[in-house]
Protein backbone atom coordinates (compact mmCIF):
# COMPACT_ATOMS: atom_id res chain seq x y z
CA UNK A 1 0.00 0.00 0.00
CA UNK A 2 1.23 3.29 -0.85
CA UNK A 3 2.71 5.74 1.77
CA UNK A 4 0.02 8.88 -0.10
CA UNK A 5 -0.46 12.26 1.52
CA UNK A 6 -3.08 14.79 1.18
CA UNK A 7 -2.32 18.09 -0.06
CA UNK A 8 -4.48 21.06 -0.56
CA UNK A 9 -3.24 24.34 -2.70
CA UNK A 10 -4.73 27.36 -4.33
CA UNK A 11 -3.06 29.54 -6.62
CA UNK A 12 -6.02 31.44 -8.45
CA UNK A 13 -8.27 29.43 -10.51
CA UNK A 14 -8.48 26.06 -10.04
CA UNK A 15 -8.30 25.12 -14.01
CA UNK A 16 -4.28 26.14 -14.21
CA UNK A 17 -3.35 24.67 -10.39
CA UNK A 18 -5.36 21.02 -11.81
CA UNK A 19 -4.14 21.33 -14.82
CA UNK A 20 -0.40 21.93 -13.45
CA UNK A 21 -0.67 19.08 -10.64
CA UNK A 22 -2.12 16.11 -12.79
CA UNK A 23 0.79 16.13 -15.07
CA UNK A 24 3.45 15.20 -11.93
CA UNK A 25 4.69 11.93 -11.43
CA UNK A 26 3.62 10.64 -8.01
CA UNK A 27 0.49 12.79 -7.93
CA UNK A 28 -3.33 11.46 -7.79
CA UNK A 29 -6.45 12.07 -8.01
CA UNK A 30 -6.64 15.84 -8.12
CA UNK A 31 -9.74 17.57 -7.48
CA UNK A 32 -10.84 21.30 -7.82
CA UNK A 33 -12.95 22.47 -5.60
CA UNK A 34 -13.28 25.34 -3.12
CA UNK A 35 -11.68 25.83 0.99
CA UNK A 36 -11.00 28.11 3.44
CA UNK A 37 -14.42 29.45 3.66
CA UNK A 38 -17.27 29.58 5.80
CA UNK A 39 -20.23 28.27 3.54
CA UNK A 40 -20.93 24.63 3.53
CA UNK A 41 -21.32 22.79 0.17
CA UNK A 42 -21.02 26.57 -1.91
CA UNK A 43 -21.85 26.59 -5.61
CA UNK A 44 -19.61 27.73 -8.25
CA UNK A 45 -21.93 30.81 -8.76
CA UNK A 46 -21.13 32.15 -5.44
CA UNK A 47 -17.97 31.23 -5.22
CA UNK A 48 -17.30 33.50 -8.09
CA UNK A 49 -18.81 36.56 -5.69
CA UNK A 50 -16.05 36.02 -3.80
CA UNK A 51 -18.51 36.73 -0.31
CA UNK A 52 -17.97 32.96 0.86
CA UNK A 53 -14.55 32.86 1.93
CA UNK A 54 -13.33 30.16 -0.28
CA UNK A 55 -10.86 29.79 -2.71
CA UNK A 56 -10.54 28.09 -5.57
CA UNK A 57 -8.26 25.17 -5.02
CA UNK A 58 -6.97 21.83 -5.65
CA UNK A 59 -6.58 18.89 -3.40
CA UNK A 60 -4.85 15.68 -4.66
CA UNK A 61 -2.71 12.44 -3.17
CA UNK A 62 1.01 12.43 -3.60
CA UNK A 63 3.86 9.92 -2.57
CA UNK A 64 5.78 11.41 -0.53
CA UNK A 65 8.71 8.74 -1.74
CA UNK A 66 8.31 9.80 -5.63
CA UNK A 67 7.95 13.42 -5.24
CA UNK A 68 8.25 15.57 -1.92
CA UNK A 69 6.28 18.22 -0.02
CA UNK A 70 8.70 20.57 -0.56
CA UNK A 71 9.06 19.99 -4.47
CA UNK A 72 5.48 20.04 -5.05
CA UNK A 73 5.69 23.43 -3.05
CA UNK A 74 8.36 24.42 -5.77
CA UNK A 75 5.94 23.67 -8.65
CA UNK A 76 3.25 25.47 -6.45
CA UNK A 77 5.33 28.90 -6.64
CA UNK A 78 6.49 28.44 -10.13
CA UNK A 79 3.49 28.34 -12.07
CA UNK A 80 1.99 31.14 -10.43
CA UNK A 81 2.20 34.73 -9.06
CA UNK A 82 2.51 34.50 -5.57
CA UNK A 83 2.98 37.86 -5.01
CA UNK A 84 -0.66 39.24 -6.01
CA UNK A 85 -2.84 39.72 -3.45
CA UNK A 86 -6.63 37.95 -3.68
CA UNK A 87 -5.33 37.94 -7.90
CA UNK A 88 -4.25 35.68 -10.55
CA UNK A 89 -3.68 37.63 -13.89
CA UNK A 90 -7.35 38.82 -14.78
CA UNK A 91 -9.13 37.09 -11.93
CA UNK A 92 -9.78 39.07 -8.95
CA UNK A 93 -10.96 38.44 -5.13
CA UNK A 94 -9.85 36.26 -2.51
CA UNK A 95 -11.34 33.43 -4.19
CA UNK A 96 -8.20 33.36 -6.45
CA UNK A 97 -5.91 34.04 -2.88
CA UNK A 98 -2.33 32.26 -3.26
CA UNK A 99 -2.65 29.63 -0.52
CA UNK A 100 -1.74 26.69 1.38
CA UNK A 101 -4.14 24.47 3.50
CA UNK A 102 -1.61 22.33 5.37
CA UNK A 103 -2.92 18.90 6.29
CA UNK A 104 -0.03 18.34 9.30
CA UNK A 105 2.30 20.13 11.02
CA UNK A 106 5.08 19.36 8.89
CA UNK A 107 3.34 20.41 5.80
CA UNK A 108 3.31 23.75 7.94
CA UNK A 109 6.98 23.62 9.07
CA UNK A 110 7.74 23.18 5.16
CA UNK A 111 5.88 25.75 3.58
CA UNK A 112 6.80 28.17 6.17
CA UNK A 113 10.18 27.35 5.27
CA UNK A 114 10.07 27.07 1.49
CA UNK A 115 8.74 30.52 1.74
CA UNK A 116 11.48 31.85 3.91
CA UNK A 117 13.92 30.68 1.40
CA UNK A 118 12.21 32.32 -1.60
CA UNK A 119 12.35 35.70 0.30
CA UNK A 120 15.85 35.21 1.12
CA UNK A 121 16.88 34.31 -2.31
CA UNK A 122 14.47 37.16 -3.12
CA UNK A 123 13.18 35.23 -6.43
CA UNK A 124 9.83 37.57 -6.40
CA UNK A 125 10.72 41.04 -6.78
CA UNK A 126 7.65 41.91 -4.45
CA UNK A 127 7.01 39.43 -0.90
CA UNK A 128 5.59 36.76 -1.02
CA UNK A 129 1.67 37.06 0.08
CA UNK A 130 0.75 33.36 0.14
CA UNK A 131 -1.11 32.50 3.35
CA UNK A 132 -0.39 29.63 5.24
CA UNK A 133 -3.27 27.66 6.93
CA UNK A 134 -4.78 25.16 8.30
CA UNK A 135 -6.91 22.31 5.68
CA UNK A 136 -10.33 22.49 6.78
CA UNK A 137 -13.41 21.29 4.64
CA UNK A 138 -12.82 20.63 1.16
CA UNK A 139 -16.19 20.97 -1.19
CA UNK A 140 -15.72 19.63 -5.01
CA UNK A 141 -16.66 21.66 -7.67
CA UNK A 142 -19.25 20.61 -10.29
CA UNK A 143 -17.90 18.01 -12.81
CA UNK A 144 -17.94 20.70 -15.49
CA UNK A 145 -15.18 21.92 -13.68
CA UNK A 146 -13.02 18.55 -13.46
CA UNK A 147 -10.18 17.72 -15.96
CA UNK A 148 -11.06 21.40 -17.86
CA UNK A 149 -8.15 22.09 -19.41
CA UNK A 150 -7.38 18.82 -20.81
CA UNK A 151 -11.30 18.88 -22.44
CA UNK A 152 -10.99 22.61 -23.52
CA UNK A 153 -7.37 23.06 -24.14
CA UNK A 154 -9.29 25.10 -27.76
CA UNK A 155 -10.82 27.37 -25.17
CA UNK A 156 -9.06 31.25 -25.22
CA UNK A 157 -8.66 30.99 -21.23
CA UNK A 158 -6.85 28.10 -21.62
CA UNK A 159 -4.64 29.27 -24.80
CA UNK A 160 -3.32 32.52 -23.15
CA UNK A 161 -4.06 31.55 -19.18
CA UNK A 162 -3.31 27.87 -18.81
CA UNK A 163 -0.83 27.08 -21.72
CA UNK A 164 1.88 29.23 -20.83
CA UNK A 165 2.18 27.89 -17.42
CA UNK A 166 1.85 24.19 -18.48
CA UNK A 167 5.20 25.65 -21.16
CA UNK A 168 6.89 26.50 -17.89
CA UNK A 169 5.92 23.12 -15.90
CA UNK A 170 7.65 20.89 -18.85
CA UNK A 171 10.30 23.50 -18.98
CA UNK A 172 11.45 24.10 -15.53
CA UNK A 173 10.41 20.20 -13.50
CA UNK A 174 10.45 17.48 -17.22
CA UNK A 175 12.41 15.37 -14.59
CA UNK A 176 9.00 15.04 -12.54
CA UNK A 177 6.38 14.77 -15.41
CA UNK A 178 4.31 11.73 -15.53
CA UNK A 179 6.04 9.36 -18.28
Amino acid sequence: MKNEELATLAAGCFWCTEAVFQRLEGVSDVKSGFTGGFIQNPPYREIVTGRTGHAEGIQFLFDPEIISFQELLLIFFSTHDPTTLNRQQNDRGTQYRSAIFYHSEEQKRIAEQVIAELEKQEVFQDPIVTEVTEASAFYEAEAEHFDFYNQNREQPYCQYIIDPKIQKLNALFAEKLKK
